[in-house]
């Protein structure tokens, strides 16, 4: 768990408290803990740099999988154009689009040093969610500012649009609301991932940079962005993420947040992701990374003495409110300065006061119809994508990529608590409490295990019905409560809520996972039975879908007819469409038969069969 762990193990305890005095309550932690934007989250320590790199590897994929791009395939070159040239002094800035999907155009400039010599290093400025965005110069937040100083220090700088902002208006900044895109992972978050990767696609393939040298700086949600990228892709060398690496604030804004984004982690985590590469964490006394040096700095450098690299970390704390003010930036041109520059001082680098910043014209593309709203054919171009990848996956990556989805797995143990007739399961140390009840208990005789997963419950009276004719065969018989099984579909799109927890579906899904790995431990090595009906069937198809390869398992036919109306009306899980839908769900679902689908035991329905 990433939150405080204090707190987490006094819920526990009065969790167990409650569970024996209250009966029908069952203590558990999902109905108790609501993690959001505004927590304030820890950072597990991590005695082996083995655990960290396994660690790393699964944020990894949380990370696309949560924007829409698992598996990160290889790209063509970035169609870009670039026009419009102003010589500022000792820098010139160009207009730059590039198309990151097919027809849809990401404006941004590019500041290239004058009278350098051979292939410069170079940097990408991602903007915050000030009004101008890229354009913004203020006092207390100046991108042109912040690039041309860079530019006229020898490194190549491209700043490019948020989605929403200055020449990237084809879409609304917060889209992604609709049914329809929820399904395709269709978000801010992922779009701009995608914009950003492209643009340094882009970076890296111009002759005026040197690849081997890239880093990134943002403030704000371009610091979102900053730490984001350089967790996921290592041709970012060094990065500097400004005002957003906090324990006490995640982001609250739609392009800071995704469904099973921060499932069990924190941005302090995933920004140790850049480790060993150079980091610097830019800081305020007046905004909510008021605590890196005492807390953010401190967690992040454990995770980099896993390298040996220490001292590959570092911070600032300017006393100021939340910002990329003069000083601010100064500490990042020292840093770049240090690590791409290749400079072994660590002399501070003020900022130059007579240096000509471009006008809002120079900078500006301003081109109307290209910029005209065109949300449906982004739309479109989104999913043509998202399917072409989902073609090239086999069976496993696919289950493994739904997996993740959902944010489940197979429990390594499943502990039981008894409750007279019946008993809790839960994984260990997660907080989860799945009432269970065997109708036929396992024994001598016992020739196979099957799990009764149905919307009612432990109410169910057919299930009692069922497991009587069934128990002279040797079927032992588990009757299994799953999540808030009796309640409807949920239908509501909280997204601060599912960036940090899973859905209803999702925690159903682990139930039954959860269920499986307890009742496999009776059954001799036989594979576990499904008995499913109504829409626990939907459940039971997302759980066999997503286990691991290795777990076998027998349900009935109805699983696999399920049709697509009905698993849409039945479920509400973002992403789903994405993942490969019905048809991956059936494909991964079927290779944990252990026969010929044709020959599989039919179950389903109500009554129970």
């Amino acid at each position: 768990m990433s939150a405080c762990s204090s707190r987490v193990r006094l819920l526990i305890v009065a969790c167990f408290i409650s569970t024996f005095a209250n009966g029908g309550d069952y203590g558990d932690l999902r109905e108790l803990i609501r993690y959001s934007s505004k927590t304030h989250f820890s950072t597990p320590y991590y005695e082996k740099r083995a655990e960290w790199l396994e660690r790393r590897a699964a944020l990894r994929e949380k990370i696309l999988v949560a924007a829409g791009l698992w598996p990160l395939e290889e790209r063509p070159p970035v169609q870009a154009r670039r026009f419009e040239r102003s010589v500022k002094g000792r820098y010139a800035v160009e207009k730059v689009q590039i198309e990151s999907l097919p027809g849809f155009l990401v404006g941004g400039n590019l500041y290239l040093p004058l009278n350098r010599q051979g292939p410069r290093p170079a940097v990408l400025v991602a903007h915050g969610h000030w009004k101008h965005g890229r354009l913004h110069d203020a006092q207390d937040y100046s991108v042109p500012a912040l690039c041309a100083n860079l530019a006229a220090r020898g490194f190549v700088v491209f700043a490019w649009d948020m989605v929403g902002y200055n020449d990237n208006r084809q879409l609304p900044h917060d889209f992604g609301g609709s049914p329809e895109e929820q399904a395709w992972a269709f978000t801010p978050l992922g779009l701009q991932l995608w914009n950003s990767i492209r643009a340094l696609d882009f970076l890296e393939q111009i002759p005026e940079v040197d690849p081997r040298r890239i880093g990134m700086t943002g403030t704000s949600g371009g610091g979102t962005q900053t730490y984001l990228l350089a967790a996921v892709d290592e041709r970012i060398r060094a990065a500097a993420p400004a005002g957003m690496v906090s324990s006490i604030f995640q982001g609250d804004d739609a392009c800071e947040m995704a469904p099973g984004l921060r499932t069990g982690t924190s941005n302090v985590e995933i920004t140790a992701m850049i480790a060993p590469r150079p980091l610097l964490l830019v800081a305020a006394t007046g905004d909510w990374t008021r605590n890196t040096m005492n807390e953010e700095l401190p967690s992040i450098r454990s995770i980099y003495a896993l390298y040996g690299q220490s001292r590959g970390v570092s911070a600032t704390l300017i006393n100021a409110g939340h910002n990329c003010n003069r000083e601010s930036r100064e500490a990042i041109y020292s840093f770049f300065r240090r690590t791409l520059g290749r400079r072994s001082d660590d002399r501070s680098v003020p900022e130059a006061k007579d240096l000509p910043l471009p006008t809002h014209a120079e900078l500006l593309i301003g081109c109307e119809y290209e910029q005209r709203e065109k949300s449906k054919e982004v739309f479109a171009a989104w999913k043509q994508m998202s399917a072409a990848r989902t073609a090239r996956m086999g069976v496993n990556a696919l289950s493994g990529r739904l997996a993740t989805v959902l944010g489940i797995r197979w429990p390594e143990r499943v502990s039981a608590l008894p409750m007279g007739d019946r008993f809790l399961l839960s994984r260990q140390d997660s907080g989860e409490r799945v009432p269970a009840v065997w109708l036929n208990p396992p024994g001598e005789k016992t020739t196979s295990v099957t799990l009764d997963i149905v919307p009612e419950g432990l109410r169910c009276e057919y299930c009692r019905a069922a497991a009587h004719e069934s128990g002279a065969s040797g079927d032992a018989r588990l009757l299994v409560e799953v999540f808030h099984s009796s309640r409807p579909p949920v239908r509501s799109y909280d997204l601060e809520r599912l960036t940090f927890h899973r859905s209803e579906d999702a925690e159903r899904a682990q139930d039954i996972l959860t269920a499986a790995a307890y009742a496999a431990r009776f059954a001799g090595g036989a594979p576990i039975r499904l008995s499913c009906s109504g829409n626990a069937r939907a459940w039971c198809l997302l759980a066999a879908a997503a286990a691991p390869s290795s777990v076998q398992f027998n349900f009935g036919e109805s699983l696999l007819s399920l049709k697509e109306d009905e698993l849409y009306r039945t479920l509400a899980v973002p992403g789903l469409q994405w993942a490969g839908g019905i048809h991956a769900l059936r494909a991964s679902a079927a290779a944990h038969l252990p026969i010929p689908e044709s020959e599989a035991m039919v179950t389903g329905g109500s009554p129970l069969q």
